[in-house]
This record gives C-alpha cells, structure tokens and sequence, in this order.
C-alpha cells in the first residue's frame, strides 16, 4: 500500500484537532482588556498545545517522507497515535478552565506522555517494516531526544501532585527541545539521493 492515504487522513485529523482547540474559545462578556486578561489561563494552554500539534505535525510530516510504503501494522500504529493526539483537546480545555489545577494538569501531562509513546511505537513499526538500513533507523539513531521527553513528562506527571508549576515548566521544557529544529530526517534524505 502506498502511503498517500495514511498521509490525507493524518493531516486531516490534525487540522481537525485544531480546529476543536480554538472553539473552546468564548468571546469575554465584557469589552475591555481586563475581560480577556482573565481568559490568559486558557490562552497559555491553547499555545502550548498548539506547539505541541504543530511539533508532532511536523514530526510526522518529516517521519513519513521516511515511509515507502504501509502495511497494517503501520496503520494501526499511526491510528493510535492519532488517538492520543486527538485527546489534547480535551486536556487542554480542562486545564485552562482551572488554571492549571493538579488534576488536569495531571493528566495532560499523562496524555503527553502516551503521545510520545505512540510516536515512538510508530517509528519503531516502520522500521521493522522498512528494515535496520532504512531511512529513518539512521535518522534516529539513539533517538536521545524521544527517550529523554519519555522520561521528562514521565518526572512531570509523578511531580504534579507536589508541584504543579514544576510539571508545567518540564512540558514547557520539551515543547522547547523540540522546537529546535530536528534535521536528522532531512539529512539522511539528501545523503541517500
């Protein structure tokens, strides 16, 4: 199977999950700036989560170019992941209704952490479709950056029953490490035409 499809679906269920993010915006009630200021809680999570679209978008953009072709397993594996990402939504919402209370800033961080998990069980599946000199095993290499926010948002949700700022401050820290622009793909892809 060619990946075209898994790509269309993919991009669609991103703009989707933006799309849902903005609506959960209500105009304030008031006209002055003092009304939207009160809304900033739900601003700072909406960008954060934007970031953390927009990175595993681009991500998967990139990860995809690595694919020649898809098989089941691929499928089922991006599908989960798309699952955990069509999640934040929800996470975001209930963390910026209440200002970023433990509760949900718990369990953002728990569907942050199962996100990354799935886009690594994704890479993993192309691998082994694609084999150990494919493409993308030598983009990755030891993938420092993927286990490291494993274990950061793994600290981050342990942490946030004590100190939720921390917990904060650690998701904001991936988001950053990630923001810095990955080239392996990229370059792997032009040494190999």
């Amino acid at each position: 199977m060619n990946k075209n499809r898994l790509e269309a679906f993919s991009d669609g269920v991103f703009a989707i999950i933006i799309t849902i993010m903005v609506l959960e915006f209500n105009e304030p009630e008031d006209t002055t700036f003092e009304s939207v200021f009160k809304l900033s809680h739900k601003f700072l999570s909406y960008i954060l989560s934007f970031i953390y679209v927009g990175i595993y978008w681009n991500n998967h953009h990139h990860l995809l170019h690595t694919v020649k072709n898809v098989n089941g397993k691929i499928l089922w594996a991006n599908l989960h992941l798309l699952f955990w990402l069509s999640l934040i939504p929800f996470t975001t919402a209930w963390i910026g209704e209440h200002h970023f209370a433990t509760s949900p800033m718990m369990l953002y961080g728990m569907v942050l952490l199962m996100n990354a998990i799935a886009y690594f069980i994704l890479q993993y599946t192309i691998i082994a479709k694609h084999g150990k000199d494919s493409i993308l095993s030598k983009a990755l290499g030891k993938d420092f950056k993927g286990k490291t926010s494993v274990v950061l948002y793994i600290i981050a949700v342990v942490l946030t029953k004590y100190y939720t700022v921390i917990a904060g401050i650690l998701y904001i820290n991936v988001a950053i490490m990630w923001l810095i622009p990955d080239k392996r793909i990229e370059k792997i892809l032009e040494e190999e035409q």
